[in-house]
């Protein structure tokens, strides 16, 4: 484009005005595209941390039917087979679970709600209902179930909610083409020399990194910085034990 405009388009005061222009948009480019990385942090890290929750609260919910005694056999090998469902469906690419059965995974969505898995622990909910404590001990323990149940499902949701994207795709392309606009006023500024190609070439990839990190931690479950299966893992292993 510089080879085809006029030196009258390039003059000194054109690109004066030009400098000033793209100085207000690089500025509020920066404010946005900072406040966007600090808002899809956040929620990486809100999601990493429910999702830890919630295996830790699964694990209590075992432990809990463990100790009030062989008639919740059934409720947990539902719960057991609820855990290895999440995992295998969670992370399709990793090992799957093994020593214990649960739902095809192929036929279970990789995030969201999923009737299978919701019928699964909706039958370790009915199983504790069921329960007719004798003695002090066992209502205790009950009692104890019911409210492990209750916020295992409470957590359930959250991590539902967790996996939805925060950024939506029309402000990426906006942002994008603003950015677009910022570079092309780069290019008409920057004499056509090799050292201002690499400098030019070297900003554009550190803003691609910068707007790939934001696409890739929107995706909790997905891309390079995906939240780990450890957690889960840890969860079905102790309840295996």
């Amino acid at each position: 484009m510089r080879k085809r405009l006029s030196d009258v388009h390039l003059s000194n005061e054109n690109l004066e005005a030009l400098r000033l222009v793209t100085g207000l948009l690089v500025t509020f480019l920066a404010l946005v595209m900072s406040l966007q990385l600090t808002s899809v942090k956040t929620s990486f890290d809100n999601a990493y941390h429910d999702r830890g929750l919630d295996a830790a609260q699964l694990a209590y919910l075992d432990q809990c039917l463990r100790n009030y005694g062989p008639e919740t056999a059934q409720a947990r090998s539902q719960l057991h087979s609820y855990t290895a469902g999440v995992i295998a469906s969670t992370w399709p690419d990793e090992p799957p679970p093994t020593g214990v059965d649960y739902p095809d995974p192929k036929s279970m969505n990789m995030v969201g709600e999923n009737p299978i898995l919701a019928g699964l622990l909706n039958q370790v909910g009915l199983e504790i209902a069921k329960l007719a404590p004798v003695d002090a001990l066992h209502q205790n323990l009950a009692a104890s179930c019911r409210e492990a149940y209750e916020n295992a499902q409470s957590r359930r949701w959250t991590v539902i909610e967790d996996a939805h994207n925060s950024v939506s795709p029309l402000f990426s392309q906006i942002l994008t083409f603003w950015l677009m606009l910022v570079f092309l006023s780069f290019g008409l500024q920057a004499p056509r020399k090799w050292l201002a190609v690499i400098v030019m070439g070297i900003g554009v990839t550190a803003v691609a990194s910068a707007m790939f990190v934001i696409a890739d931690l929107d995706l909790p479950y997905g891309g390079l910085f995906g939240i780990p299966s450890t957690a889960m893992r840890d969860a079905l292993a102790d309840m295996l034990r």
